[in-house]
């Protein structure tokens, strides 16, 4: 009797189930058209391509392709954590990563607090666009422009040069640790602040404004509205972007190294990409090893995302899910 009225319990939670979900259909119809294109797009484009992971098991080979090529199991993760290149673009990816992380995280939280202070309208507005502007510009001008800044006669090595008696050089050229490390995370905040401030500044924007006002009346004054009030309202979004952000620490822009570096700097600037992208279009190409390579930063990156996720649930009690 107790099992006939569970299956029909589970029965009808199914039949609800089923009418609700054509109820939001017939609902949002519309949304689920405009989707449509994009979960199309994302399976031929991500979830079809996958079937080629099989060629981190493989000795491949293009003549005999996924299907034929002769199976080696582990082999190419084994030739991959034992090969001293990998090693190495590993600790620069890893490094490279944590400088990112840290150095670039708050940044883009108080540039959005200097512009949410900011009371002279047109000024804010002209600093927000020039701030933005580096987003926008194309990650090849952007490379030369820091080649420029810091090859010998650059602005930059001129100035510290003159102010802090460093040597006049080209800084990309030098392979002394951590010298292009410091080079990469300085020009990704250059390219990242404001664009990545303006989440940040939204949140500001839609904070009760009666609160602000009731804190100024009782004496509070900006530095202490901005530390009670705005700093935990931004909490949520900053760890939601943290989280992200750990979650992708590892694809360490390899289109920006594979412009700024050259043989000499291998051993402080090859990342885990661009290592990839060696192995896959270099001069000695080996597809079962950059498969693995790939496989092996796509897995690192979902536990990254996963143990980021619930450190920051665990600690903050905000989290992404």
């Amino acid at each position: 009797m107790a099992r006939r009225k569970r299956e029909r319990d589970i029965s009808d939670h199914q039949l609800a189930k089923k009418a609700s979900w054509k109820k939001d259909f017939k609902k949002n119809k519309v949304i689920y058209l405009l989707f449509l294109p994009i979960v199309v797009y994302l399976f031929i484009f991500n979830y079809i391509p996958m079937t080629g992971l099989l060629m981190a098991f493989e000795d491949y080979s293009v003549r005999l392709g996924w299907f034929q090529s002769e199976w080696v199991g582990l082999d190419n993760f084994v030739r991959l954590f034992s090969g001293s290149a990998f090693l190495t673009a590993f600790r620069n990816t890893a490094v490279m990563a944590v400088l990112n992380l840290v150095l670039g995280f708050f940044p883009p939280i108080i540039l959005a607090i200097l512009f949410s202070e900011c009371r002279w309208i047109p000024f804010k507005r002209l600093a927000q666009l020039i701030s933005y502007i580096p987003n926008f510009i194309s990650t090849v001008v952007v490379c030369n422009l820091v080649q420029q800044f810091v090859d010998s006669d650059g602005a930059v090595t001129l100035v510290l040069n003159k102010l802090f008696g460093l040597p006049v050089q080209n800084w990309l050229a030098d392979s002394q640790i951590p010298v292009f490390w410091i080079i990469y995370a300085l020009m990704n905040i250059w390219i990242g602040m404001g664009w990545g401030s303006i989440i940040q500044s939204t949140t500001i924007a839609n904070i009760n404004g009666e609160l602000m006002e009731a804190a100024a009346l009782d004496g509070a004054n900006r530095w202490q509205r901005v530390k009670n009030i705005v700093i935990p309202a931004l909490l949520p979004v900053c760890m939601m972007m943290l989280t992200l952000s750990v979650g992708t620490a590892l694809m360490v822009g390899w289109d920006k190294v594979l412009i700024l570096y050259m043989p000499s700097t291998y051993s402080v600037s090859d990342v885990l990409h661009t290592y990839t992208y060696r192995m896959a279009f270099g001069s000695q190409i080996d597809y079962g090893l950059a498969t693995a390579s790939g496989l092996f930063q796509s897995v690192l990156g979902t536990i990254l995302l996963l143990v980021s996720n619930k450190l920051n649930k665990t600690v903050s009690g905000h989290a992404l899910y």
